[in-house]
């Protein structure tokens, strides 16, 4: 009886070592796996190879990736992706040809979603904390609300959209890089405050 309790204890501890082996490797495979898919996912961002398609596909932090390679590429090369869970309402830092210190907020939207007043405020927010004179709003949505628009205009945000994006892209993947510095450096569209037109009747 003894011979077969030990037998049956051997056959158990057999069987739980294997147990254990099959989970470990299974682990092994899914962080191979996890890894693998991280290099795919990076190959991805070349801007070269990227379409809107593409980007209509990532998540918001593999956007701001993106942004920052394509930004890199067009000739910033002190462009700084900010951390992505302190960035204080930026999400790239970059100085233009003028010298002049940008932030720029990124928003991976649908193409029919709007961008509203959430992205200004934050962007123009982060201005003091990283030293910026300029700021900007670039994002994959079509459109954004009029508040945003309003809130933009008084406070000197430029918002590129869309239309904007996919210009840039163009202009890079052409190799007119020049084309695309110029409107992502543009003067932000100005609106006057309703309560400034007040002030002066």
């Amino acid at each position: 009886m003894a011979q077969v309790m030990d037998g049956m204890n051997q056959q158990w501890v057999a069987w739980g070592m294997g147990t254990l082996l099959v989970l470990f490797l299974l682990w092994l495979g899914i962080r191979a796996f996890k890894r693998y898919r991280m290099r795919l996912r990076r190959a991805r961002l070349d801007p070269r190879k990227m379409t809107i398609a593409d980007i209509d596909d990532m998540e918001g932090a593999e956007f701001e990736r993106y942004l920052h390679r394509l930004f890199s590429e067009l000739g910033y090369d002190d462009a700084e992706k900010t951390k992505d869970s302190s960035d204080f309402g930026a999400d790239l830092i970059f100085t233009d040809r003028l010298g002049v210190r940008n932030v720029l907020q990124a928003k991976r939207y649908g193409a029919t979603q709007a961008i509203g007043l959430d992205a200004v405020q934050e962007v123009y927010g982060s201005m003091r904390y990283y030293d910026a004179e300029r700021c900007i709003v670039l994002t994959s949505a079509a459109r954004f609300t009029n508040s945003c628009i309003t809130l933009a205009g008084v406070n000197e945000v430029k918002l590129l959209g869309r239309d904007d994006l996919l210009f840039i892209i163009r202009c890079f993947k052409a190799g007119k890089y020049e084309q695309a510095l110029d409107l992502i450096e543009s003067e932000a569209e100005l609106v006057t405050s309703p309560w400034q037109q007040d002030e002066k009747r």
